[in-house]
C-alpha cells in the first residue's frame, strides 16, 4: 500500500535538522512507525527480545552507526527515554533520536520528564485532507497567516462525510470493505481492554462496565457533560454505581493510551474575557470508534439516530482541524461563557498568537445567525483574530461580504 503524506511529516523534516531527539506519539495503528521509519537510518523494535537485547547492551548507543535511530515502542522499556536524555546531555547531534510510543509509561516508572531534551509531537488518525480521494484546496497555514484563498469545490456529499466518520483515519484500515472494517475497530476496541490496558498495569475487574463507561463518554462526543453525567448515563438504574475513583482511573488509563483526545477550553491569558468555560469538549481518538461502542449503523445516521450525526461531524471537524493547525505548530482548543451565551467550536491559534476562529454547521447553507459569534469574536478581538471560518457540507468555497470563509470540511487542508 503506497505512503499516505501525513502533515507531521513536515513537522519532523522542519525539525530534525534541529533537534537531537522526538517523541512522535499517538494510538496504536495511527502509523508513527511508518512515517519515522523512512527518516531512520537503524530501528530498534522494544516489543521485541531482539530489540530490548540491543538496547540493553548499548545503552549509550556507541556502537549504532551515524544516522537517525528509531526507537519505536519505547514505552515498553522506559529506560530507553533517560538514556536518550542522557545522549542529548552528552552532545548527541541533530536528526540522532526518533522515538515512538503508543502509551505513557505504566504509572510509577521513574522516567525524567525530557523536559528541553526531547520534543513531543502528537500523531492522530487520518485527518480527510490526509486521506485518499480527499482534496483540500484552502489551507490552515495561509489562514493563520491572513492571506488564505477562499476558493475551491468538492463533489463530497453528506453521504461521503457519514462514511468518512465510520471508515475512521486508520492507514491499515480505513478503505476496507464495512464488514471487515467494522470487525477490525471492535477488535482493536476490545483488545484495549483485555490487552492494553493490563500493560499499563491496570485490569479491569468488571470490562463490561468501563465499556459502558466508554460508550457512555462516546455518546457525549462534542459536548462538556459532566462526568457525573457520563456515569449516570453508562448505568441508567443502577444503585451500585462504580466508585468515583474508579472511573476516574479510567480517564487516566484510556488517556494513557491516547484512546481520549478531549478537546481544551481555550485559554488566552490576555484576553478581555471573563467567565469562560473551563470543561473540555469530549472526544473519542476517532469518531469511528463512538459508532461501534454504540451500536450504531452508519446508514442510521440520517435516520433514527439522527441526534448523534451533528456532533459526529464535529468530532471529524474536529481532528481534521487539529492535525492541519498542528502542521503549522498551532493548538485547538473551544471557547464557550459559563452562561452559553457565546461559543465558538473551534479556536486555532499558532505559535505567534494568530486566531482562526472556526464554527462546524451540519448544512450546506450559511445564514447570518450561524456567522454571528465568529462576528462578536472578531470584533472583541480584531488584532488577533486573522480569519474566521465557517466548516460546511457544501460543495464550494467562498467569502460571505461579511469576511466570513464558508468552507466545506472537504476542502480544509494544512
Amino acid at each position: 500500500m503506497a505512503y499516505l503524506t501525513r502533515a507531521v511529516d513536515a513537522q519532523l523534516d522542519q525539525l530534525l535538522p534541529h533537534a537531537v531527539a522526538i517523541a512522535v506519539e499517538g494510538p496504536k495503528g495511527v502509523g508513527k512507525t511508518e512515517t519515522a521509519r523512512r527518516r531512520a537510518t537503524n530501528v530498534l523494535q522494544l516489543d521485541t527480545e531482539e530489540g530490548a537485547g540491543v538496547l540493553a547492551a548499548d545503552p549509550s548507543f556507541s556502537a549504532s552507526s551515524d544516522g537517525t535511530i528509531l526507537i519505536d515502542e519505547w514505552q515498553r522499556r522506559p529506560e530507553s527515554w533517560d538514556y536518550v536524555r542522557r545522549a542529548v546531555d552528552n552532545g548527541a547531534p541533530a536528526g540522532r533520536f526518533l522515538l515512538t510510543g503508543s502509551a505513557t509509561p505504566v504509572a510509577g516508572t521513574d522516567t525524567h520528564s525530557g523536559a528541553g531534551r526531547i520534543l513531543s509531537l502528537r500523531m492522530r488518525p487520518l485527518a480527510l485532507f490526509e486521506r485518499r480521494g480527499w482534496e483540500s484546496s484552502v489551507s490552515m497555514r495561509e489562514l493563520f497567516l491572513g492571506e488564505a484563498d477562499i476558493a475551491g469545490e468538492t463533489d463530497k456529499t453528506l453521504a461521503d462525510y457519514i462514511d468518512a466518520i465510520a471508515s475512521g483515519g486508520f492507514p491499515g484500515f480505513y478503505e476496507a470493505p464495512a464488514v471487515l472494517r467494522n470487525q477490525q475497530l471492535d477488535s482493536y476496541l476490545a483488545r484495549v481492554v483485555d490487552r492494553d490496558l493490563p500493560e499499563q498495569g491496570y485490569t479491569a475487574r468488571n470490562p463490561s462496565a468501563l465499556m459502558n463507561w466508554l460508550a457512555a463518554y462516546a455518546a457525549a462526543s462534542s459536548t462538556t457533560a459532566s462526568y457525573q453525567e457520563i456515569l449516570d448515563a453508562a448505568t441508567p438504574g443502577q444503585a451500585n454505581k462504580p466508585a468515583k475513583s474508579t472511573t476516574m482511573v479510567y480517564r487516566e488509563k484510556l488517556a494513557e493510551l491516547w484512546m481520549l483526545d478531549p478537546l481544551p477550553a481555550w485559554d488566552m491569558r490576555r484576553s478581555p474575557f471573563a467567565g469562560l468555560a473551563k470543561s473540555p469538549k469530549h472526544q473519542l481518538a476517532d469518531p469511528a470508534f463512538a459508532l461501534r461502542l454504540l451500536g450504531v449503523p452508519a446508514a442510521k445516521l440520517t435516520g433514527r439516530f439522527n441526534y448523534l450525526l451533528g456532533p459526529l461531524f464535529e468530532s471529524l471537524a474536529t481532528l481534521s482541524v487539529r492535525v492541519a493547525a498542528q502542521a503549522s505548530f498551532g493548538a485547538v482548543g473551544h471557547f464557550r461563557t459559563v452562561k452559553g451565551d457565546r461559543e465558538v467550536d473551534l479556536i486555532a491559534q499558532d505559535q505567534d498568537g494568530a486566531i482562526v476562529a472556526l464554527e462546524v454547521k451540519l448544512a450546506a447553507n450559511v445564514g447570518d445567525d450561524d456567522v454571528k459569534h465568529l462576528l462578536w469574536l472578531r470584533e472583541k478581538l480584531p488584532d488577533d483574530v486573522v480569519d474566521a471560518v465557517i466548516l460546511t457540507t457544501g460543495s464550494r468555497a467562498y467569502r460571505r461580504p461579511d469576511g466570513i470563509a464558508v468552507v466545506p470540511l472537504a476542502l480544509l487542508g494544512a
